[in-house]
């Protein structure tokens, strides 16, 4: 299924259950909303989306624990999976799909290509550590496929 096939069948389920999605991103710098919202009908169920790049937004906005920022980094599980939630208060929606991630310059030992994608709803988390590093554009572009991916698999079998 490529990423159109994909955004398809998330909009027919979500409209078909009366849902709502948002998202929260930092290396993905838009593109999984971007890519959700190219479908005709996308209004009936997303909501919204922000981009976080910098961890003081993702703690302001998002409701990141700094402390988790601090301990694991910004490019982590606890950090992505508050991301999800974070966005579902935020937007007020069913659910969520998040991502971060070092696309491209690698920071604190930690290398290029590692990108934490996650979705769920407030209470049911999912989340995926990606560590390929194919360079910084495919880097992304693999993320949000596998973020979209994820989501569809999952509300699949809600």
């Amino acid at each position: 299924m490529d990423k159109k096939d994909i955004c398809t069948e998330i909009l027919r389920l979500m409209v078909e259950r009366g849902k709502t999605v948002s998202t929260a991103e930092s290396c993905t710098s838009g593109r999984i909303a971007a890519s959700l919202t190219q479908i005709s009908g996308a209004s009936d169920y997303f909501q919204g989306g922000i981009v976080c790049y910098q961890d003081e937004l993702k703690v302001r906005f998002l409701n990141v624990s700094p402390e988790d920022i601090q301990t694991y980094d910004v490019v982590s599980q606890p950090v992505v999976e508050q991301m999800v939630r974070g966005a579902c208060e935020l937007f007020h929606t069913d659910y969520a799909l998040a991502s971060t991630g070092y696309a491209g310059g690698g920071m604190n030992g930690i290398p290029d290509g590692t990108i934490w994608i996650a979705w769920g709803t407030q209470d049911d988390v999912h989340s995926l550590l990606l560590t390929t590093d194919l360079g910084r554009d495919q880097n992304t572009e693999n993320a949000t496929l596998q973020a979209l991916s994820s989501f569809l698999n999952y509300i699949h079998h809600c």
